[in-house]
């Protein structure tokens, strides 16, 4: 009864909105642009600049709201292009990053904040306070995802509001399941103060929406519609009782669709009647338990390293922290200037690590004291892997790199890709295998960092690289996946394509078995599929359905003794018998990404979760 009469109330005041006179003298407008999609040669920049100039001969609009995907790709040339044509409006703009932003980020998602000041906003207009905020995800495929220290932020700006202080979140995408996995953290803290709507887009449409009784608005794209090419945005007016929403396409009348009432309470702080996630899977499976968790209390997108006694890792404020393995309690951190998204690698007492401060460290491993410091040009978001005291890591200024790990000194350089780099190199036989955004996969002289082969597979959209996969290798050949959704083989000495198949929908995730024979990797709906590692065409071996639903999480499947560990964007870790595919138990952790997990045995693994916690996991 609760959503039906919501629902109700909501028809009737859009209904009476849509034939009313717009209130003049009271309250204020303001224009909301989302969704603009800018490249540096696009025609979607001609829509962003006539919607600048139709904003600007439009009278009476108090401020501009900026709602996410300003860019395609996420590259500082299209941000700053972005800023300049926002910087010719009359009245200020408030922004927030999109998942083009986030997502497909060369700098690891830091451009935003350099180029427009902040990644969120606060101001007060009107009688209300305006917050804006990010919803990820950062670099990883996964939902969208408000950071923990996001949500301190709110509970901080909300907490020392004034009783009763009338609020308006900002963000890009809809807070609710199946679009940002911890939605009902924001929800449930929101509804125990006076929120009024949440605005944003993401679905390129114009949409009125709850998100756990809270009202949301969805807005078009600026982008030029299909059936009569005009862009578009939209305009507000805030009056003293509703807030009505208006679609203004470039060149006609607005056209009012929507809104909602400021004196209608739609929600209470209780949460009972609102869907949340499910960890009833644990029930089935009650051996699987968690040894130790910890909170890191910053979102974590990088695996965990296990070396000796210890867990390393790495989180989204630019720390390494040192855990003990027996524990999980800290034993020391290191700070860098940025953000740690690459996956770190230790050999030798010493733990290497990039960050997107635009460096890469080595750090003593029992102390956590610097030993060195290498700088890159741009920021540092590759993994590492190290070997024979040789650590290789690939930046975003288009360099792959071979480093001393005890002096930090360069051992080569390779700065021919054309693409920025998030993977963690392959070492096999004599080079140095990896994928970049631009498309291709590259080999490298693992002793002078010389290009040996690069292959593109005939891809034409960056979104299609396989970058984010960790590639694997056996009985000559290099194995991956990638978003085109292929698996592919190729010769290792040649780069040359010897199979390729979409047969499964596999994205992103890759693993090998410890006998070399099989090959593993998630499909994008609830299976796991098994393919030979020694077959010159592609040749299935098993599936299995674990039932984990949709899901496009770069997270590796790992084998150990005799079991492939996996881990999904929705929290899930589960395990198979890598011979046959039967599954041997899931575990639900919690709803966020769970990173590739680094199992000790075929008994348990350590995993991290973008929740910002690290765990030990037994069965």
């Amino acid at each position: 009864m609760k959503n039906l009469s919501f629902y109700l109330s909501v028809f009737i005041l859009s209904f009476s909105l849509l034939s009313a006179t717009p209130v003049k003298g009271q309250g204020f407008r303001f224009a909301l642009i989302t969704d603009l999609h800018i490249t540096k040669d696009s025609l979607a920049y001609n829509d962003l600049s006539r919607s600048v100039r139709q904003i600007n001969n439009t009278p009476d609009i108090s401020f501009v709201l900026v709602t996410g995907d300003l860019t395609e790709e996420g590259d500082r040339a299209s941000l700053q292009k972005v800023k300049d044509q926002l910087d010719q409006l009359k009245v200020k703009y408030y922004i927030v990053s999109g998942n083009h932003e986030t997502k497909w980020s060369e700098s690891g998602s830091t451009d935003f904040g350099h180029i427009f000041g902040s990644e969120r906003f606060k101001f007060q207009h009107g009688g209300y306070t305006f917050l804006g905020f990010g919803t990820g995800p950062i670099i990883r495929m996964m939902d969208g995802h408000v950071a923990p220290q996001d949500i301190s932020w709110l509970k901080e700006e909300f907490s020392s509001a004034k009783a009763g202080t009338p609020f308006v979140l900002v963000t890009h995408y809809p807070l609710q399941d199946g679009d940002v996995d911890n939605w009902y953290e924001v929800t449930d803290l929101a509804r125990n103060y006076n929120v009024k709507v949440f605005l944003g887009g993401h679905y390129h449409s114009n949409r009125m929406l709850s998100y756990d009784g809270i009202p949301g608005i969805l807005n078009r794209s600026n982008l030029r519609d299909k059936a009569d090419g005009l862009g578009g945005y939209s305009l507000y007016d805030v009056t003293n009782d509703s807030i009505i929403v208006y679609e203004q396409k470039i060149g006609q009348e607005p056209r009012k669709w929507g809104g909602y009432s400021l004196n209608e309470q739609y929600y209470t702080a209780d949460n009972s009647s609102y869907k949340r996630p499910s960890d009833s899977v644990n029930h089935i499976y009650p051996q699987v338990k968690v040894s130790w968790i910890t909170k890191i209390g910053n979102t974590i997108y990088s695996s965990p390293v296990v070396y000796k006694d210890k867990v390393y890792v790495g989180d989204d404020a630019g720390v390494l922290t040192c855990l003990s393995l027996k524990d999980g309690k800290e034993i020391w951190s290191y700070k860098s200037d940025n953000r740690i998204v690459g996956t770190p690698a230790a050999e030798n007492d010493v733990v290497v690590f990039g960050s997107a401060d635009k460096n890469i460290y080595g750090v003593d491993a029992n102390t956590g004291k610097q030993i060195w410091k290498y700088p890159a040009r741009e920021a540092v978001l590759g993994a590492v892997t190290i070997e024979n005291g040789i650590a290789y890591i690939g930046a975003s200024d288009h360099t792959m790199r071979a480093l001393d790990i005890k002096t930090g000194s360069l051992v080569w350089e390779y700065a021919g890709v054309k693409g920025y780099i998030e993977t963690r190199p392959l070492l096999y036989q004599d080079k140095v295998i990896f994928g970049a955004w631009d498309n291709n996969m590259y080999a490298l002289d693992k002793q002078t960092g010389n290009l040996l082969w690069k292959w593109d597979g005939g891809l034409t959209r960056m979104h299609f690289s396989p970058a984010a996969v960790w590639p694997v290798a056996a009985h000559g050949k290099v194995f991956f996946t990638a978003p085109d959704r292929v698996m592919t083989a190729l010769d290792a000495n040649t780069g040359e394509t010897i199979w390729r198949t979409k047969e499964s929908m596999v994205r992103e995730t890759i693993g090998l078995s410890a006998d070399e024979s099989r090959l593993y990797s998630k499909t994008m709906q609830d299976s796991v599929v098994c393919y030979s590692a020694t077959s010159n065409a592609p040749e299935k071996i098993w599936s299995v359905n674990v039932a984990y639903g949709y899901d496009h999480a770069p997270s590796m499947p790992v084998e150990k003794d005799s079991v492939v560990f996996g881990s999904t964007k929705n929290g899930l870790i589960f395990a198979l018998d890598a011979k046959s595919g039967r599954l041997l138990w899931k575990h639900k952790i919690g709803n966020s990404l769970i990173n590739t997990v680094v199992p000790l045995s075929g008994k348990g693994c350590v995993f991290t979760s973008s929740e910002g916690i690290v765990g030990l996991l037994n069965n």
